[in-house]
């Protein structure tokens, strides 16, 4: 008992310096998730906490945000990523428990007969427990790894789903704009047509076709709008707004395309080397691993106790000693634990093969989508776009010299609507794709969510 005392007093003095554990964890979380995507995290745990949020918060939302100011504040204010940091601190107490043994045991007992009394004292330790105590702690600080693990995986989550979701709110009311403009100029030819019509200039049909335009606009107004306000309140979720907060404004117009795209890269291996999800999958290999060798160490001994009992009776001297106590195993051979463990590693194997297979797939197909969604864009920025303004001023050119219709004029305008619309749509989806590849090579996005 005397040399077993000094390694109790240490694991329990490891125990009660646990407390840290979680500060440590998500500080590790948020400077790589600073030196990642430059955002860092805050967990919200206290009313100063609470007080330096909201004056980041009104910081930020004085002025029209940026996509990088929205994943700031998300990091900030969202209230499921703040559920998830809590996590952290039930990892970390798991962790601190899995340092402490089982509590020992006091047995008292007190007998008597015919004016005699006997008593009996006990205490009992599992002695078992002991034992495999730093195997079992290592088993649970590899669990704590993989906690880590998920809560960073969700930081990078978030941010990818606001950055994204911040393009699609500019290019929609961006959009809005764009066929407001239309709209109005729609009206104006369409009160045109209704006055031809009505001077006998104009036929009926000619006349319908723009009353048909008009309509078109109208309806394309009101999808836009229910887009744009979808897209927005989007946006607001993942940042964690409500109340006042909802004001918020965004630029006008989506950021200018990059003159040339990211360089080449092996976007596979470093897909590999840093997806959180591979990881992951990684460290519950790792545990699984040693959770199989804790089962067949432990395969035919369940409980094992040892203990100092001391028994005394009225009149005579204690008598001293010790018991042991022995789970036999009779009706339990441990072979389904033996064959649980085992295809459980299986499975973890299985499951990091799976997860690297479909990184490397994700990371090929994101570098496609990127390329193509660039190339797309400039082609509408420098090819198509200016064709269409060239064909407007001749249009425009000809129509005062009379060698052209007005029916020619507003079916140029009716084009040009589809055209406009496809480009920013166009500049949009590389700016998505260029979220989604900054982002494959960190973590598992869930991409359009």
């Amino acid at each position: 008992m005397h040399r077993i005392a000094p390694g109790l007093a240490l694991l329990l003095l490891l125990g009660a310096c646990a407390g840290p554990v979680a500060d440590r964890a998500f500080e590790d979380i948020a400077t790589q998730t600073e030196r990642q995507i430059g955002q860092r995290p805050v967990w919200i745990r206290s009313e100063a906490d609470e007080q330096a949020v909201r004056a980041a918060l009104d910081r930020l939302l004085a002025k029209p945000i940026s996509a990088d100011d929205a994943v700031q504040i998300a990091l900030l204010n969202n209230r499921r990523l703040q559920s998830r940091l809590s996590e952290l601190g039930i990892g970390a107490a798991d962790l601190t428990a899995s340092w402490r043994p089982a509590n020992p045991g006091i047995g008292f007992s007190r007998l008597h007969r015919s004016g005699e009394v006997e008593i009996e004292r006990s205490f009992s330790i599992d002695a078992l427990s002991l034992l495999a105590l730093p195997l079992r702690a290592g088993i649970e600080a590899r669990q704590f790894e993989r906690t880590k693990l998920q809560t960073a995986g969700e930081i990078l989550t978030l941010a990818a789903q606001t950055k994204r979701a911040w393009y699609e709110a500019v290019a929609a009311e961006q959009t809005a704009r764009y066929i407001e403009t239309m709209r109005e100029s729609a009206s104006v030819q369409a009160e045109l047509a209704k006055r031809m019509y009505q001077a006998g200039n104009w036929g009926m049909l000619d006349y319908a076709r723009e009353q048909l335009f008009y309509a078109d606009a109208t309806a394309r107004l009101a999808r836009s709008r229910v887009s744009a306000t979808a897209a927005r309140e989007k946006l607001a979720r993942l940042m964690g707004l409500w109340g006042d907060d909802l004001r918020f404004t965004l630029p006008e117009r989506l950021p200018v395309l990059p003159a040339k795209p990211r360089e080449a890269r092996n976007i596979e291996a470093e897909t590999i080397a840093g997806r959180l999800d591979v990881k992951q999958a990684q460290a519950e290999l790792e545990a699984v691993r040693k959770a199989y060798g804790l089962t067949n160490a432990l395969r035919f001994v369940n409980v094992l106790e040892t203990g100092f009992v001391r028994k005394s009776e009225e009149g005579r001297s204690d008598k001293v000693g010790y018991e042991i106590r022995l789970e036999v195993p009779i009706f339990d051979f441990g072979d389904a634990k033996a064959t649980k463990a085992e295809q459980t590693w299986r499975q973890a194997v299985n499951r990091l093969t799976d997860t690297a297979v479909d990184a490397r797939s994700a990371a090929r197909e994101t570098w496609l989508t990127y390329r193509t969604a660039h190339d797309l864009a400039l082609h509408y920025q420098t090819e198509i776009l200016p064709l269409r303004q060239k064909i407007g001023e001749e249009m425009a050119l000809r129509y005062n010299g009379m060698l052209v219709s007005v029916f020619d004029l507003l079916a140029d305008a009716r084009e040009q609507i589809a055209e406009v619309t496809a480009a920013l749509e166009a500049q949009r989806d590389f700016w998505l794709a260029d979220t989604d590849l900054t982002f494959v090579t960190l973590a598992a996005t869930r991409t359009g969510s």
